[in-house]
């Protein structure tokens, strides 16, 4: 566990040692990063009382850089921490969370670029022999294959152990979700056919604790992060590049094709004839979203190059969710 130095080390490591029995490791993650910053701040501003005041807890938030959706989760994190504290006796200022107003819209792989990352993740040779993760050449393209064929978050998709998956129904169990919200996610049949084919040829059948996308010599899948990397590189050798793209801004990534599965799957929902009330629902849940509303944020996308089911979802879109900003 990382080194905390203010006084209120022991606090936080309870903190963390609790989280981590009861959420997901991509979750954890962000409470370890988040109460670092907490930790080095109280320590920088000479903080020694056994207490968190108003001036002191928006002090911190004051020092927060970033899209102002990714300080509103940091803000989140300290206000279980906080809440933690007063369950100990311990006198507590709770901040509220800042509010948010979204205005992301995802970049859209076109079929082209499409095609082209696969075909660079399908022929990318093995990595450097001092990689950390030496089998992600061989990986990223069954990642790839899964997140775009079931919309699955990266954080979710290399959590995944064998025992998760039937590979006969053709269905995965999510158990190490955003907001711990398991759900089971159904393949198609071709995708179940290459997932098959991927565990065979990694020797994982008759493993089920092994993950599907494990580190070799350990008991660890690979991070999020180090697929997050690989894709970049993906990316750059596809030829795609997104200029002018400011430091916080997200531009084309990985988390991307979990978008264009959203919207895709609304597309073909609309083709096929089926009520844009009753598709997006369904979407809803599939996704393993808490509201409509988080839904309604997959399905944007450029007016130019989708126009022809624009103005049915805005109609649709347009009684459901009020443009107001929100507390996330």
């Amino acid at each position: 566990m990382k080194v905390y130095e203010s006084i209120f080390s022991p606090e936080i490591r309870d903190f963390l040692s609790m989280r981590q029995k009861s959420v997901s490791r991509s979750a954890y993650e962000h409470d370890i990063q988040t109460l670092e910053l907490f930790d080095r701040y109280l320590c920088s501003v000479g903080h020694t009382d056994k207490t968190i005041d108003e001036h002191l807890a928006v002090g911190w938030i004051n020092t927060l850089t970033g899209r102002p959706r990714t300080i509103a989760e940091k803000v989140k994190i300290l206000r279980k921490f906080l809440d933690f504290l007063s369950g100990y006796g311990i006198k507590v200022f709770i901040p509220t969370v800042p509010k948010v107003h979204d205005d992301y819209v995802p970049y859209i792989f076109s079929d082209d670029e499409l095609e082209r990352i696969f075909l660079q993740a399908d022929t990318c040779p093995p990595v450097n022999g001092n990689s950390k993760y030496p089998l992600i050449h061989l990986q990223m393209p069954m990642i790839l294959r899964l997140m775009y064929g079931c919309g699955m978050r990266i954080g979710e998709t290399v959590s995944i152990k064998m025992k998760d998956i039937d590979l006969e129904a053709g269905l995965i169990t999510l158990r190490h979700t955003k907001g711990d919200k398991q759900r089971i996610v159904p393949m198609h049949d071709t995708l179940t056919d290459i997932l098959y084919r991927y565990c065979c040829a990694a020797g994982l059948i008759g493993s089920p604790d092994a993950f599907v996308f494990g580190v070799p010599h350990s008991n660890n899948a690979i991070p999020a992060v180090g697929a997050k990397y690989r894709f970049e590189k993906i990316l750059g050798v596809s030829g795609i590049d997104i200029p002018g793209r400011s430091r916080h801004e997200r531009g084309a990534c990985l988390h991307c094709l979990r978008h264009i599965f959203a919207f895709k799957a609304f597309r073909q929902a609309d083709k096929m004839g089926v009520r844009i009330d009753d598709a997006v629902p369904y979407l809803s849940i599939y996704l393993g979203h808490n509201s409509l509303a988080e839904t309604q944020k997959y399905l944007k996308f450029n007016t130019e190059i989708f126009p022809d089911v624009l103005d049915r979802f805005g109609d649709f879109t347009s009684n459901i969710f009020p443009e107001v900003a929100y507390e996330e």
